[in-house]
């Protein structure tokens, strides 16, 4: 069992918590994507570390308002830049919201989901809840995991009336 991150809105977060720089790169509601592409002249990549059905954590359940035992499909990638891992990223997409044109986003393989939902025109993004990880935190993959904490977001999307949810970790290689 994993043990889960305290996520609170990121309207807590007053100018102490967190420097300028960080602060800008966390709460940047643009696509995550675009921006580590253009920040690593193009040295960007995803990498797949898992795509599986199963039941997601109880708050990323509270989050999409998932029933108790409602399947999903939970995807974890590692945005890599320069060949160093920046951000692992958690995507939960409950069974309900892959149909239709979002089919497609059963078959991501090391495509990246922000670029993909990024494009769609009725893109909608909830508020950000963020949560500073301890060090060694079980909800990053285990080949990620640091000695130090690692600052982390969340946020619902919607798309034509469907959910899904996105957590990045920014790593201790991300320089912001």
């Amino acid at each position: 069992m994993v043990d889960e991150p305290r996520w609170v809105s990121a309207s807590t977060l007053d100018a102490g918590t967190l420097d300028y720089a960080s602060r800008e790169w966390l709460l940047d509601t643009g696509s995550l994507t675009q921006r580590l592409q253009e920040k690593s002249a193009g040295a960007f990549r995803v990498q797949r570390l898992s795509q599986r059905w199963g039941v997601p954590h109880l708050s990323e359940r509270q989050l999409l308002q998932l029933p108790l035992r409602q399947h999903a499909l939970i995807r974890e990638v590692v945005l890599l830049c320069h060949e160093q891992p920046w951000i692992y990223a958690r995507s939960v997409l409950p069974v309900a919201s892959l149909t239709g044109s979002l089919r497609q986003l059963r078959k991501l393989q090391n495509q990246s989901l922000g670029a993909l939902i990024f494009q769609q025109p009725n893109l909608e993004r909830g508020e950000f809840e963020v949560c500073l990880l301890a060090p060694q935190s079980d909800y990053i993959h285990p080949h990620y995991r640091q000695e130090q904490g690692a600052w982390a977001r969340r946020s619902r999307f919607a798309l034509a009336g469907k959910s899904l949810m996105v957590s990045e970790v920014f790593l201790q290689a991300f320089q912001p």
